[in-house]
């Protein structure tokens, strides 16, 4: 296996490097730095934000070879370097982006200063499941997973009270490359990272949507108390009315929370 390639999108003004503190942020399968669009716009006053899309989605190239998800934790780091090497960041991810960031304190903790994980958990779903979804996108494409995907994404009412918006994101997971998709199925297939919590030191906050069918808030929980178990700072944070999209359903609320929590742990 080999490090995918990852490319990153500023979502804060432009401006030199290293005036603010640099917060990184992770997308759900299926979408692209469209998900932080709003969110990162928010903070983007406070910190550098830079999203990063899975390979074959938004502007990342498509991979060509199977990988993990320690290789995509990898290939952040990677794409930090690129841009600030050896720098300290924050860092916030949605599911599969969530996974990553896990990985990343597991593996890359000395790098980070703080992590945010949302609407993921330290297992997601099942290697079968995961294993049938890839073989079916492979077969018939992304957009056989729109219908599932929109009724999984987000919230009651969301898409009636933003439907540009909402269909937007759609049309990422439409125009995703359906062979990338499927590794990044294989990669959650293969994911599982609920023995090595523990070993987080870094401080982390896990938020969750009520509305959640993928990851419940239940699974923030776990998260959170695996990471204190090991002797970590972890907090879990339930959002009312919100699904599996965090930062998308709910911009507003996400920044405030991140502002609060990365500003206690800039250092």
């Amino acid at each position: 296996m080999a490090r995918p390639t990852i490319k990153a999108v500023l979502l804060s003004p432009e401006r030199p490097l290293g005036d603010k503190p640099l917060l990184v942020v992770g997308p759900s399968l299926g979408t692209s730095s469209l998900l932080w669009a709003r969110a990162g716009a928010l903070l983007g006053g406070d910190f550098d934000v830079v999203a990063w899309d899975l390979p074959g989605h938004g502007i990342s190239p498509a991979a060509t070879e199977t990988f993990d998800v320690p290789e995509l934790a990898d290939a952040v780091i990677g794409l930090v370097d690129s841009i600030a090497p050896g720098a300290r960041f924050h860092y916030a991810g949605v599911s599969l982006g969530g996974a990553t960031g896990l990985q990343l304190g597991i593996k890359h903790g000395e790098r980070l200063k703080s992590l945010s994980v949302q609407c993921t958990g330290a297992k997601l779903g099942t290697p079968e499941g995961w294993l049938e979804r890839a073989e079916t996108v492979r077969a018939q494409g992304t957009p056989v997973m729109i219908q599932g995907s929109a009724e999984r994404w987000f919230g009651p009412g969301f898409m009636e009270r933003e439907p540009e918006l909402s269909g937007r994101l759609l049309h990422t997971l439409r125009d995703a490359d359906r062979f990338s998709y499927a590794f990044c199925c294989e990669a959650l297939a293969g994911y599982d990272v609920r023995n090595e919590l523990g070993s987080i030191r870094v401080p982390v906050l896990a938020v969750a949507g009520v509305e959640d069918t993928v990851a419940p808030p239940p699974f923030a929980e776990e998260i959170a108390a695996g990471i204190t178990a090991g002797g970590g700072t972890a907090t879990a944070v339930p959002l009312e009315g919100v699904a599996h999209l965090a930062p998308f359903e709910a911009p507003g609320v996400v920044a405030d929370l991140l502002r609060t929590f990365i500003g206690g742990n800039e250092k």
